[in-house]
C-alpha cells in the first residue's frame, strides 16, 4: 500500500465516525482507503465535499505515521502484503497493524501459550518449560505479555533462543503491566511485538479481549495452561475454535469445568507435553495447505 493510502485509511479511522471493524469491511471490499475517504461506499455519502479534504487529511496523517515508522514502530494496513495472511481469514481482523520488531511468514504456524494472570508458579513453569520445548523445535510462540502465565511463555522462548512474540492490549509506546517493559523491549529486539492500537493507547477493559481474539487469528493453534472460567484465556480458547483453529488443553485444566465441556469440541485435544502438541499440529499443517509447517 501506498504512503497516501496508509494515511487515507489513518484518518478514516479518525474522522468517519464508524466502527472500525465496518470501516476495516469497507477499505477491503473497495481496495482503497482513498477511495474510501474520497467516496464513501455505495449507499453511503461521501465524508468530505472534495477531494482536496481528502487528501489533507491523508498527508497529516501521513506525517503521522512518518514520525511513527522514527521510533521504530511499522503501521502495517490489511491492504498491505505484508499484513499477516493467516489474520485475513478471520471477521476480527483489525484495519491495521503496528509492529515493532521483525515480522516472519513463520509465524503462520506459531501457536499461543496463553493462562491467567494469577498463576500458580507450577503454572508458569510449564508455561516456561512448554514454550522452550517448542522454541527448539522451532515453533514460534506467541503471548500476551501478561503477568503469570504470558510472562512465563515468553521468557521461556526467549531462553532457548526461539522466536518470541507478543500482541498487547496497549499501544506500543506502553507496557502493561510496567514491570513487563523490559520484556517487551527484549523481544522487539530479537522478536516482534504488535498491537491493533494506536501508540498512546492505555489499557481498558474491552483492549484485552480484542487482543485475544486478534492472538487467536494470528496463530495456527492455541495452547491453556491454567486458568479459570472468567479468564481471557478461555475466551481465546472459544475465539480460537471459531477461527478454525487448532486448541490444546493441559492435562491439568480437566479440573475445571469449562475445559471438560471444551475437550470434547471438535479442534480440541488434550496434552501431557509439547511433543504431543507439536505432533498433533503438523498433523493438523498438513491437511491445510495455507499454513506450511517447514
Amino acid at each position: 500500500m501506498s504512503v497516501t493510502e496508509r494515511g487515507a485509511l489513518l484518518a478514516l479511522l479518525r474522522t468517519s465516525g464508524r466502527s472500525w471493524s465496518a470501516i476495516a469491511d469497507d477499505v477491503e471490499a473497495v481496495g482503497s482507503a482513498l477511495e474510501v475517504l474520497h467516496d464513501g461506499v455505495p449507499g453511503q455519502m461521501s465524508l468530505l465535499e472534495n477531494d482536496e479534504g481528502a487528501e489533507a487529511l491523508a498527508e497529516a496523517a501521513e506525517r503521522e505515521i512518518a514520525s511513527w515508522e522514527l521510533e521504530g514502530m511499522r503501521f502495517v494496513t490489511l491492504l498491505d502484503p505484508d499484513y499477516p495472511a493467516q489474520l485475513l481469514t478471520v471477521h476480527q481482523r483489525p484495519p491495521f497493524l503496528m509492529m515493532k520488531g521483525r515480522p516472519d511468514a513463520a509465524d503462520a504456524r506459531s501457536i499461543a501459550i496463553v493462562g491467567t494472570r494469577k498463576a500458580s508458579p507450577h503454572g508458569v513453569m510449564e508455561a516456561y518449560q512448554l514454550a522452550g520445548a517448542l522454541s527448539r523445535a522451532d515453533v514460534p510462540v506467541v503471548s500476551g505479555l501478561a503477568a503469570g502465565i504470558d510472562t512465563g511463555a515468553l521468557s521461556g522462548a526467549l531462553s532457548a533462543g526461539g522466536r518470541a512474540v507478543a500482541v498487547i492490549g496497549t499501544g506500543l509506546r506502553h507496557s502493561y503491566p510496567k514491570e513487563n517493559a523490559e520484556l517487551q523491549e527484549r523481544i522487539s529486539d530479537v522478536g516482534l511485538v504488535i498491537s491493533q492500537f494506536l501508540p498512546d493507547a492505555p489499557p481498558t477493559k474491552t483492549s484485552f479481549p480484542m487482543r485475544n481474539a486478534v492472538m487467536s487469528g494470528y496463530c495456527a493453534a492455541t495452547v491453556v495452561v491454567e486458568a479459570p472460567y472468567k479468564s481471557g484465556a478461555r475466551m481465546q480458547a472459544r475465539l480460537a475454535l471459531e477461527h478454525g483453529r487448532q486448541v490444546f488443553l493441559l492435562e491439568s485444566l480437566l479440573g475445571n469445568d469449562w475445559a471438560r465441556t471444551y475437550a470434547e469440541r471438535p479442534n480440541t485435544t488434550v496434552v501431557r507435553s509439547a511433543c504431543d502438541v507439536i505432533s498433533h499440529l503438523e498433523s493438523a499443517l498438513a491437511v491445510n495447505q495455507d499454513l506450511v509447517w517447514a
